[in-house]
């Protein structure tokens, strides 16, 4: 599974994975799914999410990557119990064939759906659907959306293994309707959206000294921001983009933060889409502000999810008695964001996302259906510096664009930043560790997909469709079981 992500990212391997581990749960009891299920989990989430301590030690390595193993590991529990009271597939049963797979497939979705919102908000960053970004797969999230794009392929895997069991030497007829659906599903173009024209967009990498434990003074992120945007200034452009945590320092609050932007915008003659932590009154948040010329025409988001343990530590009393070295290097409380993911330049509305809320599927949402025609992510990566971590993230960048028919200009404080088609190929890249600018003419679309409206309600029948199927599948082994007699 790991493999079948990035950086190496052969996605034909996640299918695998799924396979072999729906296999290996067939038969177990509860303890042996939950062991079973654990030890899967252990070996991807610790080998997936070996970035985590890349800079900030082993402890929060091993403390995400083991609960999301021990996540995982219960969420094996009803696919067993599934598997078991289905018992075996006979050589004729179709309806088996079917109905079992997409229980299973439901069953695994909403394992996916729970780990990525609980506990703390979640962490939905290892989906399968999102191993397909290269895969002929892809386009299917734009109609089903990511979480529905693991339902089907997990479907389709769960059908091959049911009709293996099924025992029959006529089994590949019988996965004749498999690869039926597989063809389909491969043939399936990207749901389509309308062109709105285009949107000349200046994006800048500084390479600042973003990172915890960068040696810098205040305002050197901000200084080194400004010295990569100066090539660019001159250049026609719309808008101009920096990354997450561009500016070290609050330009509310700060005057000579704030002149600053002020003679870039000029320079620039477009407007600033920037980042920084700003406050008002007690609330500190992680807020993506389009600095303008004119102060009455500024506008700005907060982040939706502010990252447990990186923004702010939920519970800090009780940590601080764990790992007080670690939770005293957090000393800000970001607060979650109540307003749309979404700034508009004139009539163009442009969704946005801040770091990791480029994973949660709600804020991606809401900022197509406020009239987002394109999207800019802005991550600042520089605590992963030389991991899989960035790469993984542009992965997300890129299937977020296909999921909603969206162009994507994903700007980070240290790379790699790219611009993403609507139809998620890349259009222009600076890579790690440079400091560099582009001006680039971007398409906005306009027209929603059936990810981005029907998408919170495809999750929810998953979930619905997973406890039903469940339930259904236990009534019907408890009535099959021969009674004792009297």
């Amino acid at each position: 599974m790991d493999l079948g992500s990035p950086s190496l990212g052969w996605w034909p391997l996640a299918l695998v994975s799924v396979t072999m581990a729906l296999i290996s749960l067939i038969g177990r009891s509860i303890g042996g799914a939950l062991l079973v299920g654990t030890v899967f989990g252990a070996v991807f989430f610790f080998a997936h999410l070996v970035w985590v301590g890349e800079f900030l030690g082993p402890v929060p390595w091993v403390a995400l990557a083991g609960l999301e193993a021990l996540l995982f590991g219960a969420g094996a529990i009803p696919i067993a119990l599934a598997y078991r009271w289905a018992g075996r597939p006979r050589a004729h049963g179709g309806v088996q064939l079917v109905v079992v797979p997409l229980i299973v497939a439901a069953l695994w979705s909403t394992r996916e759906v729970v780990m990525g919102a609980w506990p703390y908000s979640g962490f939905p960053w290892a989906r399968l659907g999102m191993t397909q970004v290269e895969s002929p797969f892809r386009e299917v999230a734009s109609w089903t959306g990511v979480t529905g794009l693991s339902f089907l392929i997990v479907a389709l895997c769960a059908a091959i293994v049911q009709g293996v069991r099924a025992g029959s030497p006529r089994f590949l007829r019988r996965l004749f309707p498999v690869g039926i659906v597989a063809l389909v599903l491969v043939a399936t173009p990207q749901f389509p959206t309308t062109s709105a024209g285009n949107l000349r967009v200046g994006w800048v990498q500084g390479n600042g000294p973003a990172g915890y434990f960068d040696q810098k003074k205040p305002g050197d992120v901000l200084a080194a921001q400004s010295e990569a945007t100066v090539p660019l200034l001159g250049q026609p452009m719309d808008l101009l983009v920096w990354p997450e945590g561009g500016v070290d320092s609050d330009p509310l609050d700060n005057v000579r933060t704030a002149s600053e932007l002020d003679r870039l915008v000029r320079a620039a003659g477009a407007p600033l889409l920037m980042n920084a932590a700003t406050a008002r009154g007690e609330d500190v948040f992680n807020t993506s502000l389009l600095w303008t010329a004119d102060p009455a025409d500024r506008q700005w988001h907060d982040k939706v999810n502010p990252v447990p343990f990186g923004e702010y530590v939920p519970d800090r009393s009780f940590y601080e008695r764990i790992v007080p070295d670690l939770v005293g290097l957090i000393q800000r409380e970001y607060t979650p964001g109540t307003n749309p993911p979404l700034v508009r330049i004139g009539q163009v509305g442009v969704g946005l996302g801040i770091c990791f809320d480029v994973i949660y599927d709600q804020v991606i949402w809401d900022g197509a259906r406020s009239g987002a025609q394109l999207y800019v992510f802005q991550t600042n990566n520089a605590d992963f510096r030389g991991s899989d971590e960035n790469l993984q993230q542009l992965a997300f960048a890129r299937m977020r664009a296909i999921e909603t028919g969206r162009a994507v200009v994903n700007v980070s404080t240290v790379g790699t930043s790219q611009v993403i088609a609507p139809d998620g190929a890349t259009i222009d890249t600076i890579g790690v560790d440079t400091a560099a600018g582009r001006v680039t003419t971007v398409a906005l679309r306009t027209g929603l997909t059936p990810a981005s409206v029907l998408g919170p309600w495809l999750t929810l029948l998953l979930t619905i469709g997973a406890g039903t199927g469940l339930t259904m599948l236990g009534i019907a082994h408890a009535h099959s079981r021969p009674r004792p007699s009297p």
